[in-house]
């Protein structure tokens, strides 16, 4: 990621928190029509997962700016992830979810740059927490 697509990252996810419950709703939504095969997979509270949610995007999002410091946190959630019965594909459809999300949450202020700069975020942090949990061969899939 370029810094300045992590400042777009940084700015636009302010612009998201103030709405962090329906944002949260929103994506779980999503997730749940384009990938009903995940729905099993939350046993929980769901009003606890969605602030699980926003609290881990507000944690991976304030540390963009220095990748290195979140990683041991993103090792640890995608090993975590595996005993839920995740799988390495599923992580596409979470991208896609989160993406939608955002351009619906953010409405006017979504852009092709800001669509670019959430797609290298999370194309980073979801390749190193597959290569992590499954090994490299996954995360080439």
């Amino acid at each position: 990621m370029t810094p300045e697509q992590v400042k777009l990252v940084q700015q636009s996810f302010a612009q998201v928190a103030p709405i962090a419950d329906t944002a949260a709703t929103l994506f779980y939504e999503r997730l749940f029509v384009i990938a009903p095969e995940v729905k099993p997979l939350f046993r929980g509270d769901m009003a606890q997962q969605r602030n699980t949610l926003m609290a881990t995007l507000a944690a991976v999002v304030a540390g963009l700016g220095n990748i290195e410091s979140i990683l041991p946190v993103a090792s640890a959630l995608a090993k975590r992830h595996v005993d839920y019965g995740v799988k390495p594909e599923h992580y596409k459809q979470v991208g896609a979810a989160l993406i939608w999300t955002l351009e619906r949450g953010l409405g006017e202020s979504w852009s092709s740059d800001l669509a670019s700069a959430w797609s290298a975020a999370y194309g980073t942090l979801s390749r190193y927490m597959i290569d992590e949990a499954y090994g490299r061969a996954q995360a080439a899939e």
